[in-house]
């Protein structure tokens, strides 16, 4: 049984309001698919994940804002989440998912495009900070790379 019964220092407190989180998975041999972790005291028969057919299987959960640990349990399997986007180690020499609820929409879309990484198509290297996009050139420089001044014209 691959779980870990920490609960991170920031899991969500009682009365906070809830979020509705999505999950999907698919796998057409599976029989059961539960979802068990921090938010359910690690209990999967408390979260069993609904068919759709064709090995295609969702639950939608309400969830305060905060970051969980889980995994998925597939026909008593447990694994984790090929779709989540980070996972730590637990201390049966697994690993758990990380699912990290936003307050709203709107901040789950920010925290998304604050950790997409960058690449610069010249080095093939991820960058952060100030850069430029792909074809564009840098201030002061016309696209055949020749410096000139801006200039402003006033009538």
């Amino acid at each position: 049984m691959i779980k870990n019964n920490h609960n991170p220092g920031n899991a969500p407190g009682i009365g906070a309001k809830r979020v509705p989180v999505h999950f999907e998975f698919v796998d057409p041999k599976a029989t059961t698919v539960c979802i068990a972790g921090t938010f359910n005291d690690w209990q999967p028969e408390a979260k069993t994940l609904h068919s759709s057919g064709a090995g295609n299987w969702w639950k939608e959960m309400f969830l305060a804002p905060g970051t969980y640990e889980y995994c998925l349990v597939v026909d008593g399997k447990w694994m984790t989440d090929p779709h989540a986007r980070e996972s730590v180690p637990n201390p049966f020499g697994g690993r758990n998912s990380i699912l990290r609820v936003a307050t709203s929409p709107e901040a789950a879309h920010l925290a998304d495009a604050e950790n997409i990484p960058l690449k610069n198509d010249r080095f093939s290297e991820s960058i952060t900070g100030d850069h430029l996009i792909a074809g564009e050139n840098p201030p002061g420089q016309n696209a055949n790379n020749q410096n000139y001044e801006q200039r402003s014209t006033s009538s």
